[in-house]
């Protein structure tokens, strides 16, 4: 599972101006790979730019019932990788794609009567419209509503999906449009998402009492308002879901903090075991100076990861043998962590041997 296969493009399709999907052809003999997906899962791409080696994840954004493999890209400023797919990659072309994974899910079932609630910002629509077609679409007894935040109408990724599924699915899909930078007919649809912003919209638009699961997906201070919002008005934490679509700045200070703890002092050293496709190996770790991630790789390893800031589980791991202490964790469930599963990303041994599964 922590192989990167070679895909071919099959299509690719212009969202928006700066946003396109990529849709891969999956041959016969990786189609239990990859077509068992769960909507809200991702892949990780890599691909070698100018004799570097760049990898990125991005959200599947159809359904398993398509019977399609499908990501969107949205073009970033000073995004190496998003800027190549959206002006360089054309249909035919070779990605190195590594087998669907996340866990930014619920199972779903024709028997449920459900009502999701789901918020998205800007290209955090991704993952959240494979939720909400699969929703509509296995379960004809439950309902949908969106809260979509974007800066104008022309800037909404699937905007003709939405409309779309509204006209399908009517009285049990619900599209709320949030605006930040174009006036809307209704101040309520105005602004940012925010805790303001849900509180006004679960007095008059939205019934918060009615809700069975929550879905979030967007920039991490999004994330959080939204969440203590719902926590706000009794929402318990188990049902809310969320996926980063950024590296939270957390990461980043926790790191720093590390470095300025660990100068001028001597470090122990631990002896680090990984167990991956079925192979042991062995490297020795400074404790406090790089997560397992980095130091694996460092010793040549070929480790699976994408975004190295605890958000999107590429690097997961079960911890056999000893400890670690994770700086930060946007991706693993309670049940995970209690089971011994961590984030190598934000790894860092605590115990003279540390022995890490990833084939677990």
């Amino acid at each position: 599972m922590s192989r990167f296969y070679k895909l071919a493009v099959a299509d690719i399709r212009p969202e928006t101006r700066d946003t396109i999907s990529i849709a891969f052809e999956v041959a016969e003999e990786f189609r239990e790979l990859f077509m068992n997906f769960r909507a809200g899962q991702h892949l990780a791409l890599r691909a070698r730019l100018e004799g570097e080696e760049l990898v990125r994840t991005y959200s599947i954004c159809c359904t398993p019932q398509e019977q399609e493999l499908r990501v969107a890209v949205k073009a970033q400023p000073y995004g190496r990788f998003s800027t190549y797919a959206n002006t360089r990659l054309k249909v035919g072309d070779i990605v190195e794609v590594m087998p669907p994974a996340g866990h930014f899910s619920v199972p779903f079932d024709p028997a449920h009567r459900k009502h999701y609630l789901a918020f998205a910002a800007g290209s955090g629509i991704t993952p959240i419209i494979a939720l909400i077609k699969t929703a509509l679409q296995t379960e004809p007894d439950s309902r949908v509503t969106l809260v979509y935040g974007n800066r104008s109408t022309q800037s909404m990724i699937f905007r003709e999906q939405l409309e779309d599924l509204k006209n399908s699915y009517l009285g049990r899909f619900n599209l709320v449009p949030v605006m930040s930078r174009e006036q809307t007919d209704i101040e309520l649809f105005h602004g940012r998402i925010d805790q303001a912003k849900c509180r006004a919209l679960f007095e008059r638009w939205v019934n918060i009492n009615s809700v069975d699961e929550c879905f979030i997906c967007g920039p991490e201070e999004m994330m959080q308002e939204v969440t203590q919002a719902l926590a706000a008005h009794g929402v318990d934490r188990s049902r809310i879901h969320f996926e980063l679509f950024t590296t939270p700045g957390e990461v980043k200070q926790r790191q720093a903090q590390r470095q300025r703890e660990a100068a001028g002092r001597d470090r122990a050293v631990s002896q680090i075991t990984v167990r991956i496709d079925g192979q042991q190996v062995d490297f020795e770790l400074a404790q406090n100076e790089a997560s397992i991630l980095e130091g694996g790789l460092a010793a040549g390893l070929e480790l699976p990861f994408s975004c190295k800031g605890g958000v999107c589980s590429t690097c997961r791991a079960k911890v056999v043998v000893g400890e670690v202490e994770m700086d930060v964790n946007y991706a693993l469930e309670d049940y995970e962590l209690e089971a011994g599963y961590v984030l190598t990303c934000q790894s860092y041994p605590l115990t003279e041997r540390v022995v890490l599964d990833y084939d677990e």
